[in-house]
């Protein structure tokens, strides 16, 4: 809009400046939503574990390895999730939370207290893991940040957050331990 000045100059009104937008890599809100699902799940799990304590001579080797990676996982997704992105120590947490995210879906093949002797319906998203994490790795290689970013939010969504929900209900381990 022009107006004129007291000199009759013609001045024209500027738009109001828009904020800056971060940094691509910067955490968006989903992330930090994303940050704070995992932590209440971590804390869901060592609540459990804590409440447990008195039964985890009864866990078999191949669960316990199940849930110290899925551990390591829970702790890092919020860390890699809310800190600065690209710099060596992001990549050198993100090897480690993405093999744990691997071998947690490995080792879950060797888990089957819900259908003994066979595969349940959780077994899928281990099957997702498995073929997700090497395409959350390359892409990071390739530098192809905004899939990198999708795929990671895809697998914190599915492999921690909804499958980490499906340990508390139906009977399983942590909801037998949390709950009763």
């Amino acid at each position: 809009m022009a107006t004129q000045g007291d000199a009759g100059t013609v001045e024209t009104a500027e738009a109001p400046a828009r904020p800056p937008r971060g940094h691509p890599w910067a955490p968006e809100a989903f992330d930090k939503l994303l940050a704070a699902a995992a932590v209440i799940l971590l804390a869901a799990v060592l609540a459990a574990l804590t409440r447990g304590f008195a039964e985890w001579g009864r866990v078999p080797a191949i669960v316990w390895a199940h849930i110290v990676t899925i551990l390591v996982a829970l702790v890092l997704t919020p860390v890699m999730l809310l800190r600065k992105r690209g710099d060596r120590p992001h990549r050198v947490l993100g090897w480690t939370w993405a093999s744990a995210l691997f071998l947690t879906a490995a080792i879950s093949f060797e888990v089957r207290t819900i259908n003994p002797g066979g595969f349940s319906f959780i077994h899928l998203l281990s099957v997702l893991t498995i073929v997700q994490v090497p395409l959350i790795v390359l892409y990071a290689r390739r530098h192809d940040w905004k899939r990198h970013r999708a795929a990671v939010r895809g697998m914190v969504t599915g492999a921690l957050l909804v499958a980490g929900f499906f340990t508390f209900p139906f009977g399983r381990l942590m909801g037998t331990w949390l709950f009763s």
